[in-house]
């Protein structure tokens, strides 16, 4: 039983280490390598180094619901005439 044991930790291990899962960096090589096909030499080697350099999108900006939530946790604790203030200041700044 025992053995059993080890042998299940020891593969979580191999299972759950970060080193196996992919990355956004090797997520993006995949798209950069399957968008070049068929280029070849120095052009490929350009398409490669603008597509794997490009940021990735921003996200879309959030909604009134979601900024509200996301207001709320951050108002935890207070009350009152506090709480008002801060929610309004919060609702009214731009999220990124």
């Amino acid at each position: 039983m025992k053995k059993l044991t080890g042998l299940a930790l020891l593969a979580c291990c191999f299972i759950f280490n970060p080193v196996f899962a992919a990355n956004s960096q090797q997520s993006k090589m995949a798209t950069c390598n399957k968008d070049a096909t068929g280029k070849a030499g120095d052009d490929r080697k350009a398409f490669m180094k603008d597509c794997l350099s490009k940021k990735p999108e921003a996200a879309a900006p959030a909604t009134q619901q979601e900024k509200m939530k996301s207001c709320n946790v951050d108002a935890t604790g207070k009350k009152g005439d506090d709480r008002k203030a801060f929610m309004k200041q919060c609702l009214s700044k731009p999220k990124a």
